[in-house]
């Protein structure tokens, strides 16, 4: 193979996938928002909004299954570190431009790396958590624009989306 030159953090020279060496890396307080939509008919959100649901507490169980992701997104994304994680706030609110529901997620670390794919495993798992327990009334649920709205912490500093 021949070599590469990449600002990819995770291959190396050659183009292989490598995990990055953190050992060095000071530990600092790190944080990351991530936000997605969910957009569904208005007689499945005011099921949910009701309790009417069989499985339960759509939004409850949808926050549990966020916060165990985002615990668990080393054993799910191939080359992120296993992280102590702080604290994982999950957030609903309605959608001001249509009928759905926003999820934001904030995870919290003191380390040496960032928590960013935490914060977007986080908001995915809460989104497809409703998803599954809404299909039986609403297989159209969509869920969109999956992003990274802020983060901070870490040599590269912060970062807010525009």
């Amino acid at each position: 193979m021949t070599e590469r030159s990449s600002n990819l953090s995770h291959i190396d020279e050659l183009g292989n996938a490598r995990m990055v060496n953190v050992g060095s890396k000071s530990v600092t307080d790190r944080s990351a928002v991530a936000r997605c939509e969910l957009r569904m008919l208005q007689s499945t959100l005011d099921l949910i909004r009701s309790g009417g649901f069989d499985k339960g507490d759509v939004l409850g169980v949808a926050r549990v299954a966020g916060i165990m992701a985002g615990k668990r997104t080393s054993e799910l994304i191939p080359l992120c570190h296993p992280l102590n994680i702080d604290q994982i706030t999950i957030d609903f609110e309605d959608l001001s431009d249509g009928v759905g529901i926003a999820v934001t997620t904030t995870v919290r670390t003191s380390g040496k790396t960032g928590v960013e794919m935490e914060a977007l495993t986080s908001a995915s798992l809460t989104a497809l958590t409703i998803y599954d327990m809404c299909k039986s009334v609403d297989r159209a649920i969509s869920i969109e624009g999956l992003r990274l709205l802020r983060k901070s912490g870490g040599k590269s500093g912060d970062y807010v989306s525009g």
